[in-house]
């Protein structure tokens, strides 16, 4: 990848619509289930903003949930199917709600052990990287259409932490994010929006053009709205704080940008995979 490349690529993440196993909270891996109704409206709420997007190339996963939330934004005239975009394989536990594994698995953690029958964390892990690798030689605003968990995933390899730490990540339906490169170092790779569901018009051309040039971050009225939960885990509470909107005065993206030297710092609280 050149140098170039570096600089122009961004990653727009788009998590599908609302789904009736998301919302019951049950492991929705490989069952094709499709939007609910409010789901089909959430997605074409993404339009919008969307469209004011020029976009290189559009990917999704074949999975008809992110294929329909696809179709409702707008692009999927320009859609090509991508396999590697399939959320986790859950195996024996799809369908399943965690509380009711827990019965069975006092201590399970799907980040750690993964599923019988399905994905191991490592196998979900590679089979992001993999992603990256084909993504890597191409330029400009990519959109990727794909799932929840998965996106947690590819969000934490992004910016080079273990697969383990996307536990750390809160990724919402019909939500967007944005991979892409620090402003002033822009070999340094960060998230630099993050459960967005819109981007203002009057603004969307000025940041897009921003960030491909130099993978900036969004200016701080324009962030995902998403409350700081003080609650959280310190990695998922700096995400969130970093990512949520200031109320006053402008901040720059090595202020705000989410990279893995941004949570270094905090990397202990993650336990050691095993």
């Amino acid at each position: 990848m050149t140098k170039s490349q570096s600089r122009l690529l961004q990653l727009y993440f788009i998590r599908h619509g609302e789904t009736d196993w998301s919302i019951s909270g049950q492991h929705t891996g490989r069952t094709d289930i499709p939007l609910t109704a409010h789901g089909e409206e959430m997605a074409r709420r993404l339009e919008p903003s969307l469209r004011q997007i020029a976009f290189a190339r559009v990917f999704c996963s074949p999975s008809l949930r992110a294929r329909q939330t696809c179709e409702m934004a707008g692009l999927a005239p320009a859609a090509e199917i991508e396999p590697d975009m399939e959320e986790w394989n859950y195996g024996d536990y799809e369908g399943q709600l965690s509380t009711d594994i827990r019965k069975s698995r006092p201590d399970w953690d799907v980040w750690r052990d993964g599923c019988p029958h399905g994905e191991t964390p490592k196998e979900v892990s590679d089979r992001a990287d993999r992603l990256f690798e084909k993504l890597l030689d191409l330029e400009g605003n990519i959109a990727l259409f794909s799932h929840g968990q998965f996106g947690c995933v590819l969000a934490a390899r992004w910016i080079g932490l273990p697969a383990f730490a996307g536990r750390h990540f809160a990724m919402y339906p019909a939500r967007f994010s944005i991979f892409g490169h620090e402003k002033d170092y822009p070999k340094r790779r960060v998230i630099s929006l993050w459960n967005a569901e819109t981007i203002a018009p009057a603004r969307a051309v000025e940041f897009v053009s921003r960030g491909a040039a130099a993978g900036s971050a969004a200016p701080p009225e324009h962030r995902a709205r998403v409350p700081v939960d003080e609650t959280a885990s310190p990695v998922a509470s700096d995400l969130q704080r970093c990512c949520a909107p200031r109320a006053q005065g402008a901040c720059s993206s090595a202020s705000n940008a989410i990279t893995s030297d941004r949570i270094s710092s905090l990397e202990a609280n993650l336990r050691p995979f095993k």
